[in-house]
């Protein structure tokens, strides 16, 4: 993949992002969601490349935008497999919490899980933790080797939990183990990409998320050298009916994070609200600063970005 695309994909986050952050706080979900979705569409379209969009808004009778199997991109270009959630923590938006995004990840035909709109369990630690984590294996001993490998105390260890009700036992064998937990309302993207940082006070996520979300995650951990493992964990027939539909085989299998995001991958997202991965968007007399992460799985390059959008010259959407 051209590294220079990278950069045209964060316009397209920006865009989402500056969209959506018009609704922080004035609790309507939807019209949120909406205004991301809305600006992350039409900026895809100035992007030279014949994208597919294999994770997104939901299939094609679900969502008349950015639906799974959607074309997108100016039609010109690299065959891509696209990766999106134009609002992560669309709740979170609504009511002006922290860690909201909006995200894309993008990696050449064929390279991602075409994973369905069901839930995944997952585990996801930073680059120390590469290889040592076992999902099948309890917390305590995941964290174990995880605090021997940052040479530190299981008590040191924080893990990050969706604050949900079917999390309790997670919660609590976590806390047997000694470490501690920071509870989140939504956002497990943004997350997990808090194990790869030192200063962000998070050493492992666990639980049970979108699995969307998972295949996501993968394409950022990748970027930053951090691993990850989930298995789907369907709620219904018609759910696994649909994931055998999507080309899943074995809907019990363990994925590895190289089976969720293979070959060379990027990973864009720009913060709505403000979180400790990314600032939220600030609105200006002229126009609204962004801040946003872009990397690249093969050169291994981060690049954090702020950005200065002034309205008047830029095309509204």
């Amino acid at each position: 993949m051209n590294r220079n695309l990278a950069l045209e994909f964060v316009r397209v986050t920006e865009m989402a992002a500056i969209n959506s952050a018009r609704w922080m706080g004035r609790g309507d979900e939807k019209a949120a969601d909406q205004a991301a979705v809305d600006a992350m569409r039409a900026m895809l379209d100035t992007v030279d490349c014949q994208g597919t969009v294999v994770i997104g808004e939901g299939e094609r009778d679900e969502a008349p935008m950015l639906y799974i199997g959607e074309k997108v991109g100016s039609g010109n270009g690299p065959k891509l497999d696209i990766a999106l959630d134009p609002l992560e923590g669309t709740t979170v938006c609504a009511v002006g919490a922290s860690n909201s995004i909006s995200v894309m990840a993008i990696a050449e035909e064929g390279n991602f899980l075409n994973a369905p709109d069901s839930y995944m369990q997952k585990i996801a630690v930073g680059p120390e933790g590469k290889g040592l984590i076992d999902l099948d294996d309890t917390p305590a001993n995941n964290l174990r080797r995880l605090a021997e490998a940052k040479k530190c105390r299981v008590q040191d260890l924080t893990v990050c939990v969706l604050d949900r009700p079917r999390h309790a036992e997670i919660i609590s064998q976590v806390r047997e183990a000694g470490a501690r937990i920071r509870l989140i309302g939504d956002g497990d993207i943004a997350a997990s990409m808090a194990c790869c940082d030192p200063e962000s006070g998070v050493d492992m996520l666990l639980g049970t998320g979108g699995a969307p979300e998972g295949v996501i995650t993968a394409a950022a951990l990748r970027c930053l050298g951090g691993d990850f493992q989930g298995r789907l964990k369907t709620r219904s027939d018609l759910e696994v009916e649909r994931a055998y539909k999507m080309g899943i085989k074995d809907i019990h299998k363990l994925y590895q994070i190289h089976e969720l995001a293979k070959g060379n991958v990027m990973f864009v997202a720009t913060g709505v609200t403000d979180g400790p991965l990314l600032d939220g968007v600030r609105f200006r007399p002229w126009g609204a600063t962004t801040h946003s992460i872009v990397m690249r799985s093969q050169s291994g390059t981060i690049r954090r970005i702020q950005a200065e959008h002034h309205f008047d010259t830029k095309p509204r959407y």
